[in-house]
């Protein structure tokens, strides 16, 4: 079983590839120090099996997992210092939570648990502080207060921020749901906006009105989504 190690720490990578040379049924392929490593290597590798860290800089391990294709996917024990993340590992269908210092015995027991759970499912419907998008090579990673508004493309959204759109491949009522509901809101079918980026809002045609921004860029607004910004507007007082 070819495995990779992920963690932002030299010597927590080196004190586990010394308690896995006792296993050796499992090949670590590689080992990664960063996010964004881990993400390259597991694309390019296709290891069966990671053992991956929680909190790294740049992208934590959950954001790693959002950006691995479906079919790229492996089996994951997550590896921390952290215990406030095992719920949310599991929900994540993780194999196991191996929570730092862990003993060899403690790392017998997750790998025998490997033939019992599924591969890793995408992480959705979460909110979190920001979000992550794969383009190409690249990984732009956009911090949710710097979102302006989104927009539905067929099978994609496009998140716009500063000037610039990227494209990500989700619906974008999983968009809704990973957004502060105080902050973003729904205003239309295609469309979610970020409070702080509306300028005003003007009527269009009989029955419709358009959403200006502040960067002057305009936004259907539905009569649901008018409710939802007067609403959103007056909690804000």
């Amino acid at each position: 079983m070819r495995a990779i190690i992920v963690d932002d720490e030299e010597l927590a990578r080196g004190y586990l590839r010394e308690l896995l040379g006792a296993h050796p049924e499992i090949e670590i392929a590689a080992e990664c120090g960063n996010g964004f490593e881990a993400v390259k290597a597991i694309g390019e590798l296709r290891p069966d099996l990671v053992f991956l860290d929680v909190r790294m800089p740049k992208l934590d391990g959950f954001e790693v997992l959002e950006l691995i294709d479906g079919e790229a996917m492996p089996r994951v024990i997550f590896v921390t210092a952290f215990d406030e993340y095992a719920m949310k590992a599991f929900d994540a269908q993780a194999v196991d939570y191996l929570l730092k210092p862990f003993s060899a015995e403690r790392l017998a027991k997750a790998l025998a648990k490997l033939g019992e759970r599924r591969a890793p499912a995408r992480p959705d419907g979460e909110r979190r502080q920001r979000i992550v998008v794969k383009d190409g090579a690249r990984v732009h990673v956009i911090p949710m207060g710097k979102l302006d508004y989104v927009e539905a493309q067929d099978d994609y959204v496009a998140l716009h921020s500063e000037g610039k759109s990227y494209l990500k491949q989700q619906a974008i009522a999983s968009v809704e749901a990973m957004l502060d509901p105080a902050v973003f809101v729904r205003i239309h079918r295609s469309a979610i906006v970020n409070l702080e980026r509306v300028a005003r809002i003007e009527p269009y045609g009989k029955e419709s009105r358009v959403a200006i921004l502040t960067d002057g860029t305009q936004l259907p607004v539905s009569r649901t989504g008018y409710a939802r910004l007067l609403e959103a507007m007056g909690d804000r007082g």
